[in-house]
């Protein structure tokens, strides 16, 4: 695991952006996947720019969901297709026939989760996995306790998630109470997984996930597990790692030939 600390949001934001554009230009139509919230948005924000300045050629590249809410209706604005398509596929000028992605309306929720994973595999599998980490350690939808095999099921969501999520909506009661997640063990299969973290709130978390024990707990510590995650924070998220100085020390040193 690689940890690389930036002076904040926007810096992280950047960081990633070139990563992905770095990934594109090699692989044109390279499989990104993506997660929603507010801690992505400097990356979506950057990309785009890229696009838009022609620094980068995206018009072949395919975007998949980390999860999605189940029971919103389609076209709900907070449905996490919604968001993508908005935040994502819309401003790197992508159609929707770019885009994988959960149906969180299905009758048969569980035949769903079986059919994204069957969807992930058959398009040749995650190239870059973005991952945000909640205050209590999960990734995705993978909350405290999720078994670290896990494929793309249906979750219950924790009464601290609903409360972090409930800001989208226009009354914590509109929070669903499940979703689908792509599991860890699916997450795990990506082939490089870039996790952003930003703010002192996530501070705890990160450190736990990164210096911590592999342990179920902290869903995100599974990342030690797999052979090339980078984990982008900015400094207060970086407060409380006790190898701070040894990161900044090894990026540093890091040839510029070998990206994140």
């Amino acid at each position: 695991m690689e940890v690389v600390i930036v002076p904040d949001a926007t810096a992280g934001g950047e960081l990633i952006a070139e990563a992905i554009a770095t990934l594109v230009r090699r692989k044109p139509d390279a499989l990104l996947g993506v997660a929603t919230g507010s801690t992505p948005l400097p990356i979506y924000q950057a990309l785009s720019a890229k696009v838009r300045a022609g620094e980068v050629d995206a018009s072949r590249a395919r975007i998949c969901q980390l999860d999605e809410y189940v029971g919103l209706p389609a076209g709900h604005p907070e449905s996490y297709r919604s968001v993508v398509l908005r935040e994502v596929v819309e401003p790197l000028g992508l159609g929707e026939d770019a885009f994988l992605g959960p149906d969180g309306t299905a009758e048969d929720v569980q035949a769903a989760c079986e059919a994204y994973d069957s969807a992930l595999s058959e398009a040749g599998g995650v190239d870059l996995q973005l991952l945000g980490i909640g205050t209590d350690g999960h990734i995705g939808f993978n909350e405290p306790c999720s078994s670290l095999a896990s494929r793309t099921r249906i979750k219950t969501l924790t009464q601290q998630t609903r409360e972090d999520n409930a800001r989208f909506f226009d009354s914590p009661d509109e929070v669903p109470h499940h979703v689908i997640t792509q599991g860890i063990g699916t997450i795990l299969e990506a082939r490089h997984l870039v996790l952003l973290a930003t703010g002192e709130g996530k501070a705890d978390a990160v450190a736990h996930a990164v210096e911590g024990p592999v342990a179920a707990l902290v869903p995100a510590s599974a990342l030690q597990l797999h052979p090339h995650a980078t984990v982008v924070v900015d400094e207060a998220a970086a407060s409380k790692l006790k190898l701070a100085d040894y990161f900044r020390a090894t990026y540093a040193a890091k040839p510029e030939w070998q990206g994140i």
